[in-house]
């Protein structure tokens, strides 16, 4: 009995041990507002918005320990609408946002798999936009963020260590078309430096639009994109520039290709430029503790023959109610020039007009 009692504390003080070891936390945010859209061919509108500074999410996220400076990680990260209560995606995909696994070493780096963000949306919203996405003056209006530029389902990520302020990223995506490897494949890397106030990164992704049918490959070219992202902290103000280069099919896409056109049956998408430049330069400035300025011009310079130039400006205020609660509100607006079709949208919506004005709250737990 004595035996039995010993050996049943023995095991329950390993089981503690081993449960010591791994960290599972929950992690959201609640983010919803009114937004008034215009400019639109079909008339402008008023919504209650979900999501305008922060897609509105609920995460799990886990390691453990597994000795020797490894560890063992996972997230899972779904995306919802507060207006609605619905999914944030079309295809009812659970786990839209993120979902990877993986090991990360000390003085090895990160190995993950599954769906996640590449390294040029990483450099748009991390290191380069001063509205990091959000709000009216989002860079994903004119900066090319969407679609699997911004993520991808089946891909493999490699980050190295920090080594005297320089890491660098490696992602490939598999395009899983059966007699074509190549087909819908994306891949992509960034190299970054942080030392003080200076935070750059310079980040590359080449995307596959060859389509399988029938096992007969149909070739439609390869769209890349490059970016040189910068911010610099003067402490009374931070100061961001983007520069960004697009070419081939895919390299850019409208948000959404139809808001001044006539409806028509089959409704007929602008037509996305396949040689473009994008420019941003933006701040923010601190207000007392707790507010802060935002502001940002972007310039779309397409190098085709129809000239579809667009420009942005935008401005924002942001006040930290808490810690974890802050309210916004923003404006933006976009000049389109022969037949752009650029919308002022924000971190969750699209947008439908050449200009917007967002209030609302956000908060995290």
């Amino acid at each position: 009995m004595k035996k039995t009692l010993i050996s049943v504390a023995v095991l329950g003080a390993m089981s503690s041990a081993a449960f010591a070891q791994s960290n599972v936390t929950i992690y959201g945010i609640v983010d919803a507002g009114i937004s008034n859209e215009r400019g639109a061919y079909n008339g402008n509108t008023t919504t209650v918005t979900s999501g305008a500074m922060n897609a509105t999410r609920v995460g799990f996220r886990g390691t453990e320990d597994l000795g020797g400076g490894l560890s063992a990680i996972f997230t899972l990260e779904a995306g919802a609408r507060v207006d609605t209560g619905a999914l944030d995606n079309t295809n009812n995909t659970l786990f839209n946002r993120q979902a990877f696994v993986g090991l990360r070493s000390a003085t090895a780096g990160t190995l993950t798999l599954g769906r996640q963000y590449t390294p040029w949306y990483n450099a748009l919203v991390q290191v380069g936009d001063p509205f990091a996405a959000g709000l009216a003056g989002s860079a994903k209006n004119l900066f090319p963020a969407n679609g699997i530029n911004v993520r991808n389902s089946n891909s493999v990520v490699y980050q190295t260590p920090v080594f005297n302020g320089f890491s660098a990223e490696v992602f490939y995506g598999a395009g899983e078309q059966v007699g074509d490897s190549d087909a819908q494949r994306q891949v992509g890397g960034a190299v970054s430096y942080s030392n003080g106030p200076l935070n750059a990164r310079l980040a590359y992704n080449n995307r596959n639009n060859d389509t399988v049918a029938g096992g007969i490959t149909t070739e439609r070219g390869i769209g890349r994109n490059s970016l040189l992202a910068v911010n610099y902290d003067f402490k009374v103000a931070k100061a961001f520039f983007m520069y960004g280069q697009n070419k081939g099919l895919q390299s850019t896409a409208y948000a959404n290709g139809t808001a001044f056109l006539p409806t028509t049956t089959p409704q007929i998408s602008a037509r996305a430029s396949q040689d473009s430049r994008d420019y941003l330069v933006g701040a923010t400035v601190p207000v007392n503790v707790t507010g802060k300025v935002i502001v940002s011009y972007i310039r779309a310079d397409d190098r085709e023959v129809f000239n579809q130039d667009a420009s942005q400006w935008a401005v924002a205020y942001t006040h930290e109610l808490s810690k974890r609660t802050t309210g916004y509100v923003s404006y933006g607006r976009i000049n389109n020039k022969n037949g752009a079709s650029f919308t002022v949208g924000n971190n969750s919506d699209t947008g439908t007009g050449d200009s917007a004005f967002n209030v609302g709250v956000r908060h995290s737990f």
